[in-house]
């Protein structure tokens, strides 16, 4: 009988410790995870948009501007 109500027992444990912390944290960390990973792509993409490139070409964007060809030159101050 008393192995019966131990038994019982430790089923009422193991469920409580399943259901009531190990459930919770594995969510947890499914959420986390997924929204980490939405702002690493959404990262991603502000910077290719930032480096110039076309979001569904993957190439460069065409630019409005000719490049002159003329160099700038510079003094230096001392």
């Amino acid at each position: 009988m008393i192995r019966y109500l131990l038994y019982a027992l430790l089923a009422w444990f193991l469920y409580k410790l399943i259901f009531g912390f190990i459930m919770p944290v594995y969510k947890t960390t499914r959420q986390m995870k997924k929204k980490f990973r939405e702002m690493h792509e959404q990262a991603q993409q502000e910077q290719m948009k930032q480096q110039g490139f076309h979001p569904q070409t993957g190439g460069p964007q065409p630019s409005s501007k000719s490049p002159s060809g003329d160099y700038i030159d510079f003094e230096e101050v001392k």
